[in-house]
């Protein structure tokens, strides 16, 4: 198994690497998000997303654009505890950190055959489903796990620590 800091590429190591899984013929699954407290949902999430192809990446939003997603109180961890995470997971093959809001621009240099998002989205609305399907890949949505989020998380911790002051 790959040691957890040689699967954090940047955008040009990965680019390298697609040109090698290419050539291999090898089926490229692609998925991404803040993943800012990994709990139980993303893992389930992430071991559905891998049966879809032979190799996973994993594209994580970076500090400054979970701040512009979620807010000015997040990201609770910084990009690269996140990425350090994910990358400790079999599931995933490779991560990598992306600017933007939406991962159009990871997604056009890496071009995966499979995009796979939670249950909570509906592809006909995702920014992302015409860019991936211009080039003939395909969008699929995996069943979430209920009852677990990020948010959910956060407001419970609030719940049972806030005392008030």
């Amino acid at each position: 198994m790959r040691e957890i800091a040689e699967k954090i590429l940047t955008r040009e190591q990965l680019l390298q690497i697609m040109e090698e899984l290419r050539c291999q013929n090898k089926r490229i699954v692609f998925t991404n998000g803040c993943f800012d407290i990994l709990h139980i949902g993303h893992i389930t999430y992430l071991i559905e997303a891998k049966k879809r192809g032979d190799v996973l990446i994993v594209g994580v939003n970076s500090d400054s654009s979970v701040s512009q997603l979620k807010g000015p109180n997040r990201p609770l961890q910084h990009e690269a505890i996140r990425c350090q995470m994910l990358a400790a997971l079999e599931a995933v093959d490779y991560v990598t950190i992306f600017e933007e809001t939406i991962p159009n621009g990871i997604i056009g240099l890496i071009r995966p055959h499979v995009h796979v998002k939670g249950g909570d989205y509906d592809p006909e609305k995702m920014p992302e489903t015409p860019l991936i399907r211009s080039y003939g890949g395909q969008v699929v949505i995996v069943p979430i796990t209920e009852g677990h989020s990020t948010s959910k998380i956060i407001d419970e911790i609030v719940r049972r620590f806030d005392t008030g002051k």
